[in-house]
């Protein structure tokens, strides 16, 4: 199992919208590959920004092919994200799951 981690920020009165945006449509998107176990939206605010994190768990690297293209490294981003994102971070980070309760 691998799980992939993306990081994004936006201004903090944004947050609830783009939380739905996220929710109405980011999480379909994940669920509907293939491969795809498990989906999770992590937010924190600290002053004016608010930080999101998805959290998605696949069966495998090819998986992950099926959503994001065969540079799996590279982050994927929807045309609504520029109406909240304060930047695009260009990468993602895999990691392997080696334990779990």
């Amino acid at each position: 199992m691998v799980a992939r981690v993306w990081h994004g920020r936006v201004l903090a009165g944004k947050a609830p919208a783009y939380r739905a945006f996220l929710n109405q449509r980011a999480i379909p998107d994940y669920q509907a590959v293939p491969g795809n176990i498990s989906v999770h939206i992590l937010e924190r605010q600290t002053d004016e920004i608010t930080h999101f994190v998805t959290l998605t768990f696949w069966e495998d690297m090819n998986a992950i092919r099926g959503f994001a293209g065969e540079d799996v490294e590279q982050a994927k981003y929807y045309p609504e994200d520029g109406e909240y994102l304060l930047e695009y971070e260009p990468t993602v980070v895999h990691y392997e799951v080696v334990g779990q309760a």
